[in-house]
């Protein structure tokens, strides 16, 4: 595709891979999956990613081309193959994670073009992740130099859960989103306090971060935004896998925060679409109206409904001046 000048775009970095499922093989990575999410939601993306030079990798650009996103920034390798992990799911849709390496997404390189490209963008999201690897560490660590909103998607996935990469990532973060066992895993890392609401307040004072949304799975999620502390207790459904299902809510998550909507009607819409994709197979399944109109009929108090968009809604960025946290009610 041909590149413009000002791309208003949000750029997701890491890995693009294939998860073979139970129920078959399914192109995805939490880059890739944050993407194509934010895509079907009408935001503009960018992948920064990198595949083998193998059937797979060229299934993979032509199944980015075929959704309508850019593939000019997803290198091809010579000689890597392109990523590859083998999911298995357990009785309660909990995914465990066989992540083959190496990859070719461990070694993207930081190209010409990539830095302005970066300096245009919207966002950048990043993971933990895809820094398993000195080669992909190293660009992503340079694009988080770039002077605009970086959002930083933890996902520790062990053995490659790195105390000192997550702690540099977290350094460049104006926005972390996690669930509560990586939440507990960091407070166990840099001593923050046990509970939810005041690991997440320390975590965010020092490590300047001026939004940190935590993930509870079916109990929905917590979020801290601009001092303010808000919640949602999440959506009953009947869960398949939920594979994807942190990324789906990223997605929706940043969406509404790009367009200004009140901290609530954020977490709604984000636990909305992340229980949704729990009650499919695969990472990025085609939303179907009927089914979220179902989980929101099912589940009560009613929904919020969305606030007008904000045109001039930003990101809240680093260094900017925080008011105490407060209760969403007060």
């Amino acid at each position: 595709m041909s590149s413009t000048t000002d791309r208003s775009e949000i750029l997701c970095v890491g890995e693009v891979l294939w998860d073979s499922l139970p129920a078959g093989l399914f192109l995805g990575g939490a880059p890739f999956n944050v993407a194509g999410h934010l895509h079907s939601l009408g935001v503009p993306v960018g992948v920064v990613s990198r595949v083998g030079q193998d059937r797979l990798g060229a299934e993979a650009l032509q199944r980015l081309a075929r959704n309508g996103i850019d593939t000019d920034l997803v290198q091809v390798d010579p000689a890597l193959p392109t990523g590859f992990v083998s999911v298995t799911v357990d009785c309660d849709g909990i995914p465990a994670y066989d992540i083959v390496k190496p990859a070719a997404w461990d070694h993207i390189e930081l190209r010409e073009g990539l830095l302005e490209r970066a300096a245009e963008a919207t966002a950048i999201v990043f993971g933990s992740l895809a820094q398993r690897d000195p080669v992909s560490r190293a660009t992503i660590e340079r694009l988080c130099e770039v002077n605009v909103p970086k959002v930083f998607d933890v996902n520790l996935r062990p053995p490659y859960d790195d105390p000192g990469i997550v702690r540099h990532s977290l350094a460049h973060a104006d926005v972390v989103k996690l669930n509560e066992h990586e939440l507990r895993q960091m407070a166990a890392w840099f001593g923050l306090p046990a509970g939810l609401r005041e690991g997440t307040a320390v975590l965010a004072e020092r490590f300047g971060c001026g939004t940190i949304c935590v993930t509870r799975g079916g109990a929905g999620a917590v979020l801290l935004h601009r001092g303010r502390w808000s919640e949602h207790p999440g959506y009953r459904v009947e869960v398949k896998d939920t594979v994807g299902s942190g990324d789906a809510f990223l997605a929706a998550f940043l969406s509404g925060l790009l367009a200004g909507h009140e901290d609530e009607a954020i977490l709604q819409h984000a636990n909305l679409l992340g229980a949704y994709v729990a009650t499919q197979y695969g990472a990025i399944p085609v939303y179907q109206q009927e089914t979220l109109a179902l989980i929101l009929a099912v589940n009560q108090p009613p929904p919020l409904p969305l606030p007008p968009v904000a045109a001039d809604a930003v990101f809240f960025q680093k260094n900017a001046q925080t008011a105490p946290v407060e209760n969403a009610a007060g």
